[in-house]
């Protein structure tokens, strides 16, 4: 029996085509502003964190990578229920943890590393399951390098902690994140 299919075809198209249009200016089209501005105080964060524009652009670009494959795989109806069913996990997580993160800006001295760190890396763990066999292990090294980064605890203190610029950007990170929360965007 053969096992083409033009519908499998055109999503390994549109994912490979994706993969290649990961630019600021894409992402500018595809994000509407108050994502695009968290993206970008995110990407001036690392970049000032690890002291390197090219690792900053790099976490930046898997982040904008995983998620227009995880789009794409959505729109596509690729998904079965049960990784629907983890999906919704992790946004509820994700919803959770931002609401969160908001919060250890906002409240001095309530600020918890492993919190934000162990919830970021159970979304991790919730998106590798929902994506499973639908991604390649080049994608799932992608997550792993966008969620490793991000629960660095080395980072998130930086982050939280009183010294600028990082004040600034978290000020901003945790603005957008409040009214895409507020919006129903996250």
């Amino acid at each position: 029996m053969d096992t083409f299919s033009t519908k499998s075809l055109a999503l390994q198209a549109q994912k490979k085509l994706l993969s290649k249009m990961a630019s600021k200016a894409v992402v500018a089209v595809l994000v509407d502003d108050t994502s695009s501005e968290v993206l970008d105080e995110l990407y001036r964060a690392t970049r000032e964190f690890t002291r390197s524009r090219k690792e900053a652009q790099k976490m930046l670009k898997n982040l904008v990578k995983v998620a227009l494959k995880l789009g794409l795989l959505l729109r596509g109806d690729q998904l079965g229920g049960e990784e629907l069913a983890l999906l919704r996990r992790f946004r509820h997580r994700a919803r959770c943890l931002a609401m969160t993160a908001v919060s250890f800006q906002q409240v001095d001295f309530t600020f918890d590393r492993r919190v934000l760190a162990a919830g970021l890396l159970e979304c991790r763990d919730l998106l590798h399951q929902a994506v499973g066999p639908h991604l390649t292990a080049k994608s799932h090294g992608r997550i792993n390098h966008v969620f490793g980064h991000l629960a660095d605890c080395d980072f998130l203190a930086a982050l939280y902690g009183p010294a600028e610029p990082y004040r600034s950007h978290l000020r901003r990170i945790c603005e957008g994140l409040g009214r895409m929360l507020d919006e129903g965007s996250l």
